[in-house]
């Protein structure tokens, strides 16, 4: 009996980046997940097979995951991120729900959430600690939930408009909330 099955389109020029040298991104994640990819160079399509013994079906949304990050961007060793931890998450920001078809508006913010030399980039994933990719039409995002919440809240502040210095002065205040937050879990708690 055949196993589950997902489609995953990925754009022709990541076909390379999802297979790796000699196909060892590919088997990497063939192995840590148990599924078997079929990558068709031709059409960019992915599928995704699920062995009929895997007990657990949600490995087949974990697989899509990693294929479409890839997909949108993302080195593979940051897409392993989703590999190596269950509650790392990714999620995709369609910058064409915002500013439509405009090519000119696309780039433009594209260019504000990357900022000048990858600045912009560079700084929300130091202070939210989730990885970002911006590739074509989208801005993706991998990391624990809060680190993915303060990363897009981030990147929605820049689209919406928001000066560089205010976005970077909530970052700041999100990183210290989170560490803040930390160090409470570890201190003692004394009765008085």
């Amino acid at each position: 009996m055949e196993g589950s099955k997902a489609y995953v389109r990925i754009p022709g020029d990541r076909i390379g980046a999802l297979v790796g040298p000699d196909g060892s991104v590919k088997s990497v994640i063939e192995r840590k997940l148990s599924v078997s990819l079929e990558v068709d160079s031709e059409t960019g399509t992915v599928e995704v097979t699920l062995p009929a013994s895997s007990e657990d079906p949600t490995v087949l949304f974990r697989a899509k995951e990693v294929v479409t990050a890839i997909g949108r961007g993302f080195a593979p060793d940051h897409a392993f991120r989703l590999l190596d931890d269950e509650e790392i998450i990714f999620e995709l920001i369609d910058v064409r729900e915002i500013v439509g078809r405009s090519q000119s508006d696309l780039k433009r913010l594209k260019g504000r959430v990357i900022g000048k030399e990858g600045k912009t980039r560079k700084i929300i994933e130091e202070l939210s600690g989730a990885n970002i990719s911006v590739y074509g039409h989208t801005i993706g995002i991998v990391g624990y939930p809060e680190q993915s919440a303060i990363a897009y809240e981030a990147v929605n502040m820049l689209i919406g408009g928001s000066l560089h210095g205010t976005v970077y002065r909530f970052l700041h205040k999100k990183r210290s909330d989170l560490k803040k937050e930390r160090l409470q879990l570890w201190e003692p708690t004394y009765k008085s």
